[in-house]
């Protein structure tokens, strides 16, 4: 395990991002924060467990060691808006998705505390992420990158009322191959493990910094955020336990998709 990163090395086109699932908070940042934000919200809970079938496709996986209030991977690091005009967290987030404040009064992390962030548990995420991808972009002619996300099934500060069950980012098709969302929608339709579930393409989460920096679809790198309603496979509240039984369905239908992801780029790479 890399001090930044947990990392497993595969050889199929697929790689699988999972950069808010880590819940490791350095004691000296976590005696400047406060108890509501030591409580762990708004982590991905259990993204790794949820997607321990990766290993059957072959997948390269890397998963965040730190927790998003040390530093959100999934944020530039210029800290530009994904969302400009719409309510959103940032790089160094001061407050929870709850609008809790993270640090106690005076303590939050000044210009030159981000930028040691930046280079001590930002960069590294992104120098691996990077260079795996340019791995297996090298053995295949092609990549698609799955960025794992999960998030509360009611978040009042971002959208409206029960957020659909999967949700699919490709910043607009822009990200990757129109074909790709089709396949992924055409799986959704046949899957046996699809029906109790709700989706969206392209909702209120279109894909965070991760889906639009590294989706290249021209240059044959194609990127999708999964951002998961937690309601579908765990409790919502504390202490926010793993539900198996719940999470089955979900992990198939996962399951499906991810297949569907290696499928699609062996018969993609074809058509070149």
């Amino acid at each position: 395990m890399n001090r930044n990163y947990n990392f497993l090395s595969g050889n199929s086109p697929l790689i699988i991002s999972m950069p808010h699932a880590g819940t490791t908070i350095p004691d000296e940042i976590a005696s400047a924060m406060t108890p509501a934000a030591l409580e762990m919200p708004d982590v991905d809970w259990h993204i790794p467990q949820l997607y321990e079938m990766a290993k059957d496709y072959d997948a390269t996986v890397i998963s965040a060691e730190y927790m998003r209030y040390v530093i959100d991977l999934n944020r530039s690091p210029n800290d530009t808006s994904l969302y400009p005009g719409q309510d959103t967290t940032g790089l160094c987030p001061i407050d929870t998705f709850s609008k809790q404040a993270i640090y106690k009064a005076g303590m939050q992390p000044d210009e030159t505390e981000i930028k040691a962030r930046i280079k001590q548990y930002w960069q590294p995420y992104h120098d691996k992420l990077s260079s795996e991808i340019k791995r297996i972009h090298a053995i295949h002619g092609i990549a698609v990158l799955w960025d794992a996300h999960s998030i509360a099934s009611h978040v009042p500060r971002f959208f409206t009322g029960q957020l659909p069950d999967f949700n699919f980012g490709t910043a607009d098709m822009q990200s990757c191959d129109a074909s790709l969302q089709d396949a992924f929608a055409e799986t959704i339709q046949k899957s046996l493990h699809a029906s109790k579930f709700s989706h969206v393409f392209n909702g209120r989460f279109k894909g965070g910094y991760i889906t639009r920096h590294y989706g290249m679809p021209a240059e044959n790198i194609h990127a999708v955020q999964l951002e998961l309603s937690q309601r579908i496979y765990m409790e919502e509240k504390l202490p926010y336990r793993y539900d198996p039984v719940l999470a089955k369905d979900a992990q198939l239908l996962i399951g499906d998709l991810l297949e569907t992801c290696v499928t699609w780029a062996s018969r993609h790479k074809q058509k070149l």
